[in-house]
């Protein structure tokens, strides 16, 4: 049985599958579905579940390791936006007026 490196993940399991999100969760929702498998799970009850968890949830929070399982999944239709932020600022219309007077004072 093969394992990720420093994970006690098979390969043949999904970290999104051990905390039950979709392939398009956010950040967001990543947390969330960890901190409640956690409370599920917790490390002194379930010690063996707890770390397959953590280790999920180490894959999946770095953007990284995110982006090399989405890459090298079996589901070549996985959607790959949400592994860029979108925290850019909305650009906003303001009319032809600025570039009007840029070209006038030429």
């Amino acid at each position: 049985m093969k394992t990720m490196a420093h994970a006690n993940i098979r390969l043949d399991e999904d970290p999104r599958e051990i905390l039950g999100v979709s392939p398009d969760a956010s950040v967001e929702m990543i947390r969330d579905a960890y901190l409640r498998k956690v409370k599920e799970n917790p490390p002194d009850r379930a010690p063996a579940a707890f770390e397959r968890i953590r280790d999920a949830y180490e894959v999946l929070r770095d953007p990284r390791r995110r982006a090399r399982l989405l890459f090298f999944a079996g589901d070549p239709h996985a959607p790959l936006a949400n592994l860029v932020p979108a925290t850019g600022s909305e650009r906003k219309f303001t009319g032809p007026g600025p570039w009007v007077a840029a070209l006038r004072e030429k």
